[in-house]
Formats: C-alpha cells, structure tokens, sequence
C-alpha cells in the first residue's frame, strides 16, 4: 500500500470516527428532549364537509359522474373554494 492510499484509509476512518462521536453526543447532550412530550395540534374532530363527501361520491361512480347534475354542481363549487381569493375560516 503506497502512501497516498494509507492517508486517504487514514481519513475515512478519521471522519467516521468523527461522526459517530458527534452523533453519540448529540444523543446524549439532552436528554429532558427525548422525555418531555412532542407537541401536538388540537384534537378537534373536523366539520362534516358535504362537499367532499359528494366529491368522494361522484369519484365513486366514475364516468357517470360527467352526466351527474350533482356532481357537476360539486365540481363548481370546488373549482370556485379553490380558486377563490377569500380566506375561509
């Protein structure tokens, strides 16, 4: 093995090395943060949405949904929640 593949050999494991110390402290660094609970969203059960429970319905039927008056309407609505500028609460 000449010499210039022994240096790099050398700092390859040098930087694993390196790594795995930084990791093992990093782990060990904190460790009320692996105990303290993860913040979560509120739990509040969504509002029934009759629009994406008929959307769900004219995906269901499949072709037939183009000739569905309801399911057109739908599609409307959804095109103008979408594309519309107002926020909705």
């Amino acid at each position: 093995m000449d010499g210039k593949m022994f240096g790099r050999l050398a700092l390859v494991i040098v930087l694993a090395v390196a790594v795995t110390a930084t990791a093992v402290h990093r782990a060990r660094e904190n460790p009320s943060d692996a105990t303290r609970p993860s913040p979560t969203l509120r739990s509040e059960t969504p509002r029934a949405d009759p629009l994406r429970e008929t959307l769900r319905r004219c995906q269901q039927i499949g072709e037939a949904a183009t000739r569905d008056a309801g399911c057109l309407a739908a599609w409307d609505e959804n095109r103008r929640r979408f594309l519309s500028s107002a926020r909705r609460d």
